[in-house]
């Protein structure tokens, strides 16, 4: 007996690492990181199908930038980062403007990761230098995080939490991944019972900037810059005026000019940033000549002002582009965390005082169409009823909706466009009445004879025609909407501290439904300025959180994003405004452009100088 127990416990000692070997994960190198599908560009390519790779170099691209800025640290906890922070820093990796959800090398030459997504170990490109030709390895990268997750915003340590960024050595950095947990706090599973591991935040880590820690080191990184930063990106400030101006020169020996990611883009030898404080005077600006290229927002100048002699003596050339872009959701956004809009019936009346079609008609010369979802112009926009498939998505939170996700398809409130709202305003008075507000002696009064009161914040003197409109609809019946206007920096600090009871704000634009919307929606996060609405829901919470564990599934995040579109859309934390599936630029006839335009972007960085 002795004998067969030592036997049996002999063979369990063979098998219990051979187990441990098949059940751990493959390792996979590559030299790209895709969400779901293969890449466009396979290994080898030389560059992006949207670029002129000869493009000649030189010349002078001015612009112009609305506001003002006060530091060049976009990380700081305080102030305003200038236009073309973007220049600075490069990341490990970065998408293209025609394939979504694809990293490609920049920094990092390439990628070995776990099959189940529980590491990744980028291997730096040991040319990867400074502006002053010192060396960025990956000791900077892990410095970069371990900075950010100590000084940074706080949703960056929320989202990031569990997260450990390693250098191995100068040439290789290790990023591990903690597990995607449920609402309970627990590891998520998939189907067959493995733990879940995100690469969606793996890929929001690859594009983050790495910052030269031998320029960070010794700086307090949440505080304002108030100096231009050595960094390692095309574009480095030659010289500035704080708040007022900002001139970019090229980087002559810019160490990844010519890999296939940056091949054909960043020709100008200088990129120029004026400071404009109203856009009336911006408009002006460029007729004068004072800039180069202008991208229009204002459906009246679009169909009005581009005409006369300025036009030809300025050689202005104005286009339309389409383009397959997820268009932002524009909106008057609701702070929930005020009692006045604690109430889904108050804001789904007040959806009904807001006037598209006569702001439309005459405002935009019909030339706009009313934002109805978070995914505009995707696949992911909620149309219809909810799918079987959706029901059985929604099913675990059936409870925890409004009702009319299952019965009803969104649309925002519809007029004639002549102003006239009366009866749309009857339905609003009617689920005010239900909400325990009633129209007495002109004004709109809750129980206790107390006025529905409220201020509508905007920074943007071009909203402020828009916010005129929806409040005198407000005052017709008894609302008293005020609108206070301020500087974009007041604006900043306001929504950083949730100081607000309206704001004009626009979401992100997801070209695909990601863990970043937990950022936006998630309980977690209710004290980020990007959960603007202060939203703290365990239905959506379930839902961002199912998101961000199926971001492998295109079929059930299909599903997901339908569902969560319904859910948000239904809620009512909004009041949408409108969108347009296109750009429409002007610009100076001294441009050269590549033949192939990029789906997702203007493409501006890949164009030259005649």
């Amino acid at each position: 007996m002795k004998r067969l127990v030592c036997f049996i416990l002999s063979l369990l000692a063979l098998c219990v690492p051979l187990c441990f070997a098949q059940s751990r994960p493959a390792l996979i190198s590559a030299t790209y990181l895709s969400l779901r599908d293969e890449p466009l560009y396979k290994a080898g390519f030389t560059h992006f199908n949207y670029v002129n790779p000869d493009a000649p170099k030189g010349g002078r691209l001015t612009l112009a930038a609305m506001g003002t800025y006060d530091n060049f640290h976009r990380y700081a906890l305080r102030g305003s980062s200038p236009a073309g922070y973007q220049y600075f820093y490069d990341s490990l990796m970065i998408p293209s403007d025609d394939d979504v959800d694809v990293l490609y090398p920049l920094a990092a030459s390439r990628v070995e990761y776990a099959s189940d997504y529980s590491y990744f170990i980028f291997e730096m490109n040991p040319r990867v230098q400074d502006y002053e030709g010192y060396p960025v390895t990956a000791d900077d990268v892990e410095f970069t995080f371990t900075t950010i997750m100590s000084n940074g915003v706080p949703q960056f340590r929320a989202y990031y939490d569990g997260v450990t960024v390693h250098a191995l050595d100068k040439s290789h950095v290790r990023d591990d991944m903690p597990p995607e947990l449920d609402g309970e706090d627990n590891p998520q599973r998939d189907a067959n019972g493995n733990v879940i591991y995100s690469i969606e935040k793996m890929m929001g880590l690859a594009t983050l900037p790495v910052f030269p820690k031998r320029f960070w080191g010794e700086r307090n990184f949440s505080e304002p810059l108030l100096v231009p930063p050595v960094g390692t990106g095309p574009y480095r400030v030659k010289e500035y005026k704080m708040g007022q101006s900002l001139t970019f020169e090229r980087v002559k020996n810019y160490w990844a000019a010519d890999l296939p990611v940056n091949k054909g883009r960043y020709n100008f030898d200088i990129i120029h940033y004026d400071y404009y404080r109203d856009a009336n005077v911006v408009f002006e600006a460029f007729k004068a000549g004072d800039f180069d290229f202008r991208e229009e927002n204002s459906a009246k100048n679009w169909a009005t002002q581009y005409t006369g002699n300025w036009m030809e003596t300025q050689h202005i050339v104005c286009e339309e582009i389409p383009n397959q872009i997820a268009q932002t959701t524009a909106a008057l956004v609701f702070n929930i965390q005020r009692p006045v809009f604690s109430d889904r019936r108050v804001r789904m009346a007040l959806n009904y005082f807001f006037d598209f079609q006569w702001m439309n008609k005459n405002f935009f010369y019909d030339s706009y169409t009313r934002t109805r979802s978070y995914f505009q112009n995707t696949v992911y926009e909620a149309q219809g009823l909810p799918s079987p498939d959706e029901l059985a998505v929604l099913e675990p939170i059936k409870n925890l909706v409004p009702s009319e996700v299952f019965t009803t398809e969104y649309d925002p409130p519809v007029t004639d466009g002549t102003g006239n709202i009366r009866p749309g305003a009857r339905e609003a008075l009617r689920i005010l009445k239900e909400a325990g507000w009633e129209l007495k002696d002109g004004k709109l009064i809750d129980r206790n004879g107390k006025q529905m009161s409220f201020e509508l914040l905007i920074y943007d003197v071009a909203i402020e025609r828009i916010a005129l409109a929806f409040s005198r609809n407000l005052e017709r019946y008894g609302i008293d909407a005020h609108i206070r206007t301020v500087d974009d920096s007041q604006f900043i600090n306001r929504l950083r501290v949730r100081d607000f009871d309206m704001i004009s704000r626009a979401y992100p634009a997801f070209q695909t439904p990601s863990s970043d919307l937990q950022i936006v929606w998630h309980s977690k996060h209710i004290d980020s300025t990007w959960n603007t609405v202060g939203v703290s829901d365990p239905a959506i919470d379930y839902l961002t959180t199912q998101i961000a564990a199926n971001q492998q599934n295109g079929e059930k995040l299909l599903t997901l994003g339908h569902a969560f579109d319904r859910v948000l859309t239904w809620n009512y934390y909004i009041i949408p405004e409108w969108h347009l599936p296109s750009f429409r630029i002007a610009h100076k006839d001294k441009f050269g452009k590549p033949d192939a335009s990029p789906k997702y972007d203007i493409g501006l960085d890949t164009w030259w100088i005649k």
